[in-house]
């Protein structure tokens, strides 16, 4: 009987330790993201007083709203101590609803009288008469830390502008979606710089958008050539090891193809194969970069060879699938859905690589950079950031033969950035 008594206390010790545990961990997630406040938060806290008077030029889409989703947009169209009369829209449009690489044009609201101006069409870079009515402007735009995405170029082209005409510059910081401290990648060389390479930094570079505007401002080497008068707008209660769902904020997709907090590091490990447009990506399909599919693959063989690889915090599942819409609308793709079980263990930009090593073992004559088009393999470099991971990969089509290259950077990057955090 004693014993009986002495083990169901035990038992019970047991489930109130773990239950108090569970309420600790619960407790201190939502006091993490109760605490956190982004830049606009910040701002509109302080009764936006850096912009009082003035004539303020926003650069910004959908994904510029603060923690409770009202779009800084209309917080800057309602505010009464300073008056909106300019908004610049990057990739996309200012409502998020364009396709990639589709350029669109200014127009002018008549009954609120603000002009609405592309920094994606034929114009990239705000020029003198886009900026006559500003005294200031403002960026908020949510990033996901990886290059090729264009919104940091238009902001760096927008800052760009703001130096040449004497205006100043505020970025509204936001968090790296991919946390402080994933860098991966080699750093843009001359000759390569583009819109979705616009700074000599890695593919992945762990920076908020505040910190690499800092970066880039003061480095002209690694980014803008003029310097303008800068002013970082400042988190509240983000850490550097926070990933977007560590924040307790609710994600706003960043364009058509990154539906969710997790997408961009799908992104990093498939979109640069994506631009050879030879293998689906999820694009055009309900899951967009977590597949590698086409339509002469053996999905259950490949699945076995990339899962023998054993790349750390990766598993591939065999996946057939119909897309929607595009170049393979209503074809069958065979392939493998990438599943990202440990992300902080994978090296993600690694993974299409590995990927293409496999698939030329099992398919010699499906050279995917031999039945691309020129344009296509110029888009791959142009990502990249140089053409000699291309070259030299497809020689043999060995990750090890650019692994070397592809983390030559990584050290001294890191030792740079470090000079630019803004959080611990």
């Amino acid at each position: 009987m004693q014993k009986r008594i002495t083990n169901n206390f035990h038992k019970s010790y047991f489930l109130l330790f773990h239950f108090f545990i569970m309420f600790l961990i619960m407790y201190s997630t939502n006091i993490s993201a109760q605490n956190i406040l982004l830049g606009v938060d910040v701002l509109e806290r302080d009764n936006f007083s850096i912009l009082a008077g003035k004539r303020v030029g926003l650069i910004t889409n959908h994904t510029g709203v603060n923690s409770k989703l009202v779009s800084t947009h209309d917080l800057f169209k309602q505010a009464k101590n300073f008056k909106l009369t300019s908004v610049y829209a990057p990739e996309h449009g200012v409502k998020g609803m364009i396709s990639a690489g589709i350029k669109f044009d200014h127009y002018k609201d008549s009954s609120s009288g603000i002009t609405y101006f592309s920094i994606y069409g034929n114009t990239t870079k705000p020029t003198k008469e886009m900026l006559n009515e500003v005294d200031i402007l403002v960026y908020d735009i949510q990033d996901i830390g990886v290059r090729s995405y264009t919104y940091i170029s238009s902001m760096g082209l927008c800052m760009e502008a703001a130096a040449e005409n004497n205006i100043p510059f505020v970025v509204l910081d936001r968090p790296n979606p991919l946390g402080g401290y994933r860098i991966e990648g080699n750093v843009v060389e001359e000759g390569f710089e583009s819109l979705v390479s616009q700074f000599q930094i890695p593919y992945v570079y762990g920076l908020t958008c505040g910190e690499l505007a800092n970066l880039i401002n003061e480095k002209p080497g690694i980014g803008n050539k003029a310097k303008c008068k800068l002013h970082v707008v400042k988190m509240e209660g983000w850490k550097r090891w926070m990933k977007f769902s560590d924040t307790g904020l609710a994600w706003v997709p960043t364009s058509p193809n990154v539906p969710h907090q997790v997408t961009p590091a799908y992104l990093i490990a498939s979109g640069v194969l994506g631009e050879l447009l030879i293998f689906g990506i999820g694009i055009s399909y309900t899951i967009p970069f977590e597949t590698f599919a086409a339509e002469w693959i053996d999905a259950d063989s490949l699945a076995i060879n990339m899962n023998a690889l054993k790349l750390p915090g990766v598993i591939f599942r065999p996946i057939s699938y119909k897309p929607y819409y595009g170049t393979w609308e209503d074809k069958i793709l065979n392939g493998v859905q990438i599943h990202l079980i440990k992300p902080d263990k994978a090296n993600l930009l690694e993974v299409q690589f590995y990927f293409m090593q496999v698939h030329n073992k099992m398919y010699p004559t499906k050279n995917p950079f031999e039945i691309t088009s020129h344009a296509r393999i110029k888009m791959f470099d142009k990502v990249m950031g140089t053409n000699k991971i291309r070259e030299k990969f497809t020689e043999r089509f060995l990750v090890s033969d650019i692994k070397k290259y592809l983390d030559k950077d990584l050290k001294k990057f890191k030792k740079l950035a470090k000079r630019y955090y803004l959080y611990n």
